[in-house]
């Protein structure tokens, strides 16, 4: 690789983690070309020259920073065995990523797809990215529960998805009502994991029960 390929990488990856500063501190009304640039350090000229417009750089920060941050919980949601696991580990991955400010970035983000229709398709190729490794879990864990075949994993990841980010955003305006949400869901996984634990006849009951009424 030469060293013209490396600088010109290194300066869009400098302009993706500036973009995603600046919308995490300033919000995406005082997104502008000038303040990404000055946030990753170089001239506002290469903010066109290397995405075109200010709109292509925040749809491309959004990917990029979806991937930085998905790629760090891969390996747990691999070792994560049961629904009650994964509700779990959703809520400490909530709490680190409000710390990490990846929560504000996402508020900012879903508001500036309203009025930015090319950040919509971004944003929700970044939801994707953990929908992908939501519904690896669930398509793993159901696969040996007793009612898996009644569940729709992709839905389901989505609906999972939608939960937690529904979650991060209201917890701006009503933490304590955040908290009984992450705990109702919770609450969710261990009634599961109740029913997992059913003898045969019982989950053979149940079974009937479900067949008979998705009719």
């Amino acid at each position: 690789m030469s060293a013209e390929t490396v600088k010109s990488l290194e300066t869009k990856t400098k302009l993706l983690e500036g973009a995603l500063r600046t919308l995490t501190e300033q919000g995406i009304a005082k997104t502008s070309a000038r303040a990404v640039a000055s946030a990753a350090g170089v001239n506002q000229a290469l903010v066109f020259y290397h995405f075109g417009s200010l709109t292509d750089l925040l749809a491309a920060a959004c990917r990029y920073g979806a991937e930085q941050r998905v790629a760090r919980y891969r390996d747990r949601f691999a070792d994560i065995t049961s629904l009650t696991e994964l509700l779990a580990f959703g809520r400490e991955i909530h709490e680190e990523e409000k710390a990490s400010g990846y929560v504000s970035l996402l508020g900012q983000l879903l508001a500036g797809a309203q009025t930015h229709p090319g950040l919509a398709p971004a944003t929700a190729a970044g939801l994707d990215l953990w929908i992908t490794e939501i519904e690896q879990v669930l398509t793993r864990v159901l696969a040996g529960a007793p009612f898996g075949e009644f569940v729709d994993a992709p839905g389901l990841a989505r609906a999972v998805a939608a939960s937690f980010v529904g979650i991060e955003l209201y917890e701006g305006v009503d933490a304590q009502g955040a908290g009984a949400a992450l705990d109702a869901l919770e609450q969710l996984g261990r009634l599961v994991a109740a029913l997992d634990d059913l003898g045969p006849v019982a989950q053979r009951a149940v079974r009937h029960h479900l067949r008979r009424t998705r009719r």
